[in-house]
């Protein structure tokens, strides 16, 4: 849950606009890597954008901790049995993204993940838009550190608690 005084809202354009940004300050680096493996949800449109300005195969691992109540209630991390992918193997240097570092768990598990089920991987660093300083976990890149841990409202958080019948109501009045 929340623990912060104050939320973070992003806008779509701010939240691409953090993604360009990620992904030149990774070129920066100079590290190459061969692999790209986002944690769903939070991780795949940034894993998408990385895929296709960095031209390399995006792999797709499902996990969760977020669920309950609009997805803010904190729960054990579940990873998913399998990677999506399209590559016959996960192999040598991948970029691990999300969206953000909240307490470090979920870096933290799947990279131990990764590296016990896919022993062709030789290195990994991680990505992700925020860095929170609550984490126990720094991740190699990020965009912006945030000090007192606020909850992040990204935009497509909208989309959490809506119903069917709500979009069809939104979409009708931005028509009249």
């Amino acid at each position: 849950m929340n623990n912060s005084t104050k939320d973070l809202w992003i806008s779509w354009d701010e939240y691409h606009r953090a993604i360009e940004l990620l992904a030149l300050k990774i070129h920066d680096s100079a590290w190459e890597f061969d692999h790209i493996l986002c944690l769903a949800r939070g991780g795949l449109r940034i894993g998408d954008v990385l895929s296709r300005l960095f031209n390399l195969p995006l792999s797709i691992i499902s996990t969760s901790s977020y669920r309950e109540n609009g997805g803010t209630v904190r729960e054990d991390l579940t990873i998913g049995a399998h990677v999506s992918q399209l590559s016959e193997d996960l192999s040598g240097r991948v970029l691990i993204v999300d969206d953000l570092v909240d307490t470090g768990l979920s870096l933290i598990k799947v990279e131990q993940w990764l590296r016990s089920e896919f022993p062709t991987v030789t290195e990994t660093k991680t990505a992700v838009i925020w860095y929170k300083s609550g984490s126990q976990a720094r991740p190699d890149f990020y965009m912006q550190y945030l000090e007192n841990n606020p909850w992040i409202r990204q935009p497509f958080e909208q989309y959490d608690d809506m119903s069917m019948l709500e979009l069809k109501e939104h979409l009708r009045s931005e028509r009249t």
